[in-house]
């Protein structure tokens, strides 16, 4: 048996980090075995690499080897893919198709993305895994296969399984030995490594010298998150190599590579957040809203009861309740009441000047807050028209371009408001 720095050599597996050996130690032991394997990590972590060890270490290894994406494959001819189908089966099925799992009788097919696969087809797939019998699509035949098959997830196999989207029993036949790979973040002295690599091969191949990273560059390398791991790394260093003149790279100019940098931590969303929860913001945001209004008419209303009433201090009186909900004071940790807040200092607040409110001031004050109230969208669009048309001279054309309008529809409201 190879060892295991042995294979990651063979393989182009760059790193020491623990938990990278033990994954593909764990696909060495399992190698010589039909079991079924589940390879579990985050996208761009180089899953594809543990089904190659799987099969090349086999008995299979002279058989065929498929990867086959089941993210790529439309729900609609996925099992055609896999199972293949008669001729006629469909509308475009001009003749008999092998399926994948036909194709590879005898060798290896590893499942790419399996977490995407419609319930349907999972359906098959169990019977495949339970007795090597499938059925082409079309066909009442029951044929036979012997694969093995090693599949690949970044999907959270329990929590699809809670939501219903994956069958639990089908995950437990696939998953007979799972082996997981680190996200690139958990493998920190690799980081750099994996660069240098990756910086020396886009030398080779655009025929330029090697870039080189600062010590700052480094340090800032080896903290940044990495959400989209080895394949994220690989494309930020194909950047750097093609687009930066100068070949030893600072951190200030790799801070300018680096996307969503200020913010590394991943949001925690939750998943249970329901339309329903925003909806309810909403009403108690118009609620609130309402109130303020509500409470603003009321005050409007105390004020002229004090400015007209000969008895102040008994409409003071009768609406102190009133008076202590307006003027209350808001507190960082909660709303309340600093001081009392007696009728006079109220009645002070309402009427800012000492000397008496004249009939005159009283009756003007009144006007005031009717036309406030009464204020239209009507008395808005008048006065928009008159001073479009002043501006422009009485061009209704121009006018009605300014307005948004047609000048038909301009013509029509200068006969209603007879300008």
């Amino acid at each position: 048996m190879e060892s295991v720095q042995a294979i990651k050599q063979r393989f182009g597996i760059i790193g020491n980090d623990p938990k990278l050996n033990r994954a593909v130690e764990k696909a060495i032991q399992v190698a010589p075995t039909d079991i079924s394997v589940l390879v579990t990590g985050e996208s761009g972590v180089g899953k594809e690499s543990i089904p190659k060890i799987i099969h090349s270490l086999s008995h299979r290894k002279h058989g065929k080897y498929i990867a086959v994406n089941c993210g790529a494959i439309p729900e609609g001819t996925i099992d055609s893919e896999l199972f293949g189908h008669e001729k006629g089966a469909f509308t475009g099925a001009t003749q008999t198709r092998n399926g994948y799992f036909e194709v590879a009788s005898g060798g290896t097919i590893f499942l790419d993305e399996v977490g995407e696969l419609p319930l349907t087809t999972q359906v098959r797939l169990l019977r495949v895994l339970e007795n090597g019998e499938f059925i082409k699509v079309g066909s009442s035949k029951v044929q036979k296969t012997d694969v093995r098959i090693v599949a690949a997830t970044n999907v959270n196999m329990f929590e699809a399984i809670k939501k219903g989207k994956f069958r639990e029993d089908l995950y437990y036949r696939l998953s007979t030995v799972e082996i997981l790979l680190p996200p690139l973040r958990d493998r920190k002295d690799d980081i750099h490594l994996l660069f240098r690599k990756f910086a020396s091969d886009f030398a080779t191949k655009y025929k330029m010298p090697t870039i080189r990273l600062t010590d700052d560059a480094i340090s800032l390398l080896e903290k940044y998150h990495w959400s989209g791991n080895i394949r994220q790394l690989r494309n930020i260093a194909e950047q750097i190599s093609v687009l930066e003149q100068n070949r030893t790279i600072s951190a200030v100019t790799l801070h300018g590579y680096l996307p969503n940098i200020g913010s590394n931590l991943p949001a925690v969303i939750s998943s249970d957040k329901k339309e329903s929860d925003f909806s309810n913001e909403r009403e108690i945001l118009y609620k609130v809203l309402f109130d303020m209004k509500s409470d603003l008419n009321d005050l409007k209303k105390l004020t002229m009861e004090l400015m007209q009433s000969g008895n102040s201090q008994q409409v003071q009186k009768e609406n102190e309740g009133l008076i202590r909900k307006i003027y209350r004071e808001e507190n960082e940790e909660e709303v309340r009441f600093n001081e009392p807040v007696t009728p006079t200092e109220v009645l002070q607040i309402a009427q800012p000047s000492t000397p008496a409110v004249s009939e005159e001031d009283k009756y003007h004050f009144a006007e005031e807050i009717e036309e406030e109230e009464t204020l239209s969208l009507q008395d808005k669009e008048l006065e928009l028209i008159k001073k479009s048309l002043e501006r422009h001279r009485g061009k209704r054309k121009a006018a009605a371009e300014e307005l948004g309008i047609s000048e038909r529809t301009l013509y029509r409201k200068i006969k209603q408001y007879d300008l």
